[in-house]
């Protein structure tokens, strides 16, 4: 038995879940171009650019570099796993 209700209801869980997915899938790539955004307002913070005097450690430990890499692990570590749980909720849920 279906009402107009239960359809309503129905599509307003779907129109939720999908905005919790996307939402989910845009978080990685918005870390990654915060950090590319950073790196190009304030290039003195890489020093890759100018390396004279700086060890190892201070070249790859580079703030604006650590976000991108957030945003990447955040990607491969977080949010796959957590949008196939979205679905499969979803799936249940129908």
């Amino acid at each position: 038995m279906e009402n107009t209700f239960t359809r309503s209801t129905s599509a307003e869980r779907t129109r939720r879940t999908t905005v919790r997915a996307k939402i989910v899938s845009l978080l990685g790539p918005a870390t990654i171009a915060g950090g590319v955004i950073w790196a190009i307002l304030q290039p003195s913070r890489l020093t890759l650019l100018h390396p004279v005097g700086q060890g190892f450690w201070w070249l790859v430990f580079e703030p604006p570099l650590l976000v991108a890499l957030a945003g990447v692990i955040f990607m491969a570590v977080v949010a796959r796993p957590l949008l196939a749980d979205l679905e499969e909720a979803h799936a249940a849920s129908l």
